[in-house]
Parts: structure tokens; sequence; C-alpha cells
């Protein structure tokens, strides 16, 4: 029922609003929403009893009631990648890329509010997923993408059935004209950015891990960070597990050196980032120059006790090529942790530690960096 979805919130200044009447951002200082939820630490998780989906861990997630939209999203492997550092395979999700996670909240949310068009902006994969999971749920959807995205990404989102705007310019252009978009009648904006419904499903990755390690996490999690969409996420499982007796690892969030505007805030102990430069960079999927969840991103982390890590090209580069040399052929955006804490890695940024890093977005989807 859409009167118990919990209602958004604005963190910047306590504005409230109830999901089925909310525009897509806070009305009064236009940023994004966080949700009005907090689990019961008391309520019982018992995800192997639980479909084989994120919905296992229900008790965690805000949409209360039976659910209807899946593609059997989640529970991706767990496997050692390196001596005292594991690899979660989130490239085998449905739509190959981990942003499964949280399109499945949204399409079911959109499909709990029944809307004329869902509407989303991406570099990519969140555009395939919310286009997959639409489909799946029966919704009219449209994609606005940056011109030079992959065309074996904007294929994907047509075969779903998807309608592709191709916008000029950059990252940042293509996220303008869908919110344009979104400010219609009968539109629901799927943004993994502004729509915190999303965060609440990639933080299942970290559930994951604390049950594929039995009842335990690693003490650092490698996260990279764009619009920090999968670290928000984490960060969250990392607090409702930790009111569980869970003891929490420290966050390290991995930027491109060419795009890194949180890396250098975090530097200059700022609590805010300010925009960067959109330059060129293998890892697309977290060329972010501005993202909107900047203070939330740069708090977590610090919160944490964890740090920022930026790689440059050749690193990316090397960092892919290695990792198809193991067995495993992901994209270089989701090559950015394994080249940041890795063997090639200089110094010793995990200084011994136990660690998880994500493997987000499956190589078929780029073809190998040139």
């Amino acid at each position: 029922m859409t009167h118990a979805l919990p209602g958004y919130v604005c963190a910047e200044d306590g504005t409230r609003a109830d999901v089925r009447t909310a525009p897509w951002c806070c009305p009064v200082c236009s940023g994004p929403w966080d949700l009005d939820f907090t689990p019961d630490p008391a309520a019982v998780l018992d995800p192997a009893s639980g479909p084989n989906s994120l919905w296992r861990y229900a008790p965690a997630l805000p949409l209360p009631g039976a659910f209807s939209v899946s593609l059997a999203e989640g529970h991706t492997p767990l496997v050692p990648l390196a001596e005292r550092i594991h690899a979660k395979l989130d490239f085998l999700m449905p739509t190959l890329s981990f942003k499964d996670r949280g399109a499945v909240m949204l399409a079911e949310v959109a499909r709990r509010l029944a809307p004329e068009r869902v509407v989303a902006d991406s570099s990519g994969n969140a555009g395939t997923s919310v286009a997959a999971y639409c489909a799946r749920a029966g919704l009219d959807c449209e994609v606005f993408v940056p011109e030079g995205t992959s065309e074996k990404k904007t294929g994907q989102m047509r075969a779903h059935g998807a309608a592709v705007r191709l916008v000029p310019g950059g990252r940042e252009a293509a996220a303008a004209a869908a919110r344009e978009a979104a400010d219609g009648p009968g539109v629901f904006y799927a943004s993994h950015v502004f729509n915190p419904y999303f965060l609440h499903g990639t933080k299942t990755y970290v559930y994951e891990v604390w049950e594929e390690l039995g009842g335990r996490l690693p003490e650092v999690l490698v996260v990279p960070v764009g619009n920090g969409t999968l670290l928000l996420g984490a960060a969250l499982a990392v607090a409702e597990l930790s009111r569980r007796g869970v003891r929490p690892p420290a966050l390290i969030a991995v930027q491109a050196e060419a795009v890194a505007p949180l890396a250098a805030a975090f530097a200059a102990s700022s609590e805010d980032a300010g925009p960067v430069p959109q330059r060129p960079t293998l890892a697309e999927g977290i060329a972010i120059p501005a993202p909107p969840r900047a203070r939330q991103i740069l708090a977590a982390v610090r919160a944490s006790g964890g740090t920022f890590l930026t790689v440059p090209e050749d690193r990316l580069r090397e960092a892919q090529r290695d990792l198809a040399r193991r067995g495993l052929f992901v994209e270089p955006t989701a090559a950015a942790c394994w080249a940041a804490v890795g063997p090639s890695a200089p110094g010793d940024p995990l200084r011994g530690r136990t660690a998880v890093v994500p493997l987000c977005g499956a190589g078929a989807k780029t073809g190998l960096a040139a």
C-alpha cells in the first residue's frame, strides 16, 4: 500500500514530504532526499530463509508488504582475490552491474505509485538497470544519457523498451535534461542520486558481505565513488549492522585522478566539495564533477576512519588487464578499487587489514581499455 511507504526528509533543512506527492528534490534547498526510515535492530534477520534475491533482507528494507519486482538480483559471489582481499562479483547481476540493487527498489516504488512514465539519467549502467526493471514492472521508461555513451549500454536500454535520449555535453547535461522532464506531471524520477530508496537497495551489498563472511564484516570496505550511491548505501548498512553488534569497517573511497572533487575536498579537510572540470577518464562511471551528496559522502568516510585514494589512467588500464588475467573481466570503472589497493598499488593502503572490493560492472559493456 502506498500509504505505508516511508517518507522523504532533507538532511540539510529537515523538510519532510510524502513519497506520493513529493517533488523529486527538496523544495527548500533543491538537495537530494534522505529516507525517514530506520530498521528495527530487534527484528529477526534470517536471510537464508528468504528468497534468492536482495528481498531476503526484507526486515531491513523500507518497502513493507509484498513485493513483485525482481530478477533474482543480489547474492553475488564473494571470492578471494589476493591475500586478505576478497572481491564481490556484482558484475554478475542481471544487467551486469551493481546498479540493479537500487534500480529494483526504485521500480518497486514506482510500481506502487503507478506514474504515467519513469524518467532516469545515467552515464550507462544505472540507465540499463532502470530500463530493465521498469520493463519487469510494466512501466514506460525514458533514459537521458550523454552523447558518447557506450552503444552497448544504450542498445541494452533500448532492448528493454526504454526511450533513450542522447544529450549533447557530459554527465551533468544529461542530468539537467532528465530533471527538467521530471518536473512534468505524472512522472516518477528514478534518480539513483536524488531518490534515497536507491541507497537502501545498494546497502544490500554490505548485508550480503556480512552474510557471506558468517556474520561479520572485513576491516575495510573499498568502494569506487562518483555520485556515492554504493558508498552511502554501504554506510547505511554499516550503521544498521553496528546496531546489531557487528564491528564496523573503515570506508576507503576511490576516485579517478582525472575527476576527483571528493578526494580533493577530503585532503583539504572541507565539509563539501566544489565542482571540478569534466576531464576524460577510463572510469566514466565515477567521473562526476559535482556530486549532489558530496557532504554526506565526505562525512561518512570521515566517520568510519577511512580515507580517499585516487588512481591515474595507466593504473586503471593495468588493473583491468590484471583482473582479466585472473579470470574477471570488468569495465575500467570496476577496476578502480583494485588499482587503488591491489598488489601494484603504491605504498600499503590497506596496512595489512582485511578488505572487500566490489567489481561493479562487466567488461562486456565496454571492452578492454586501449
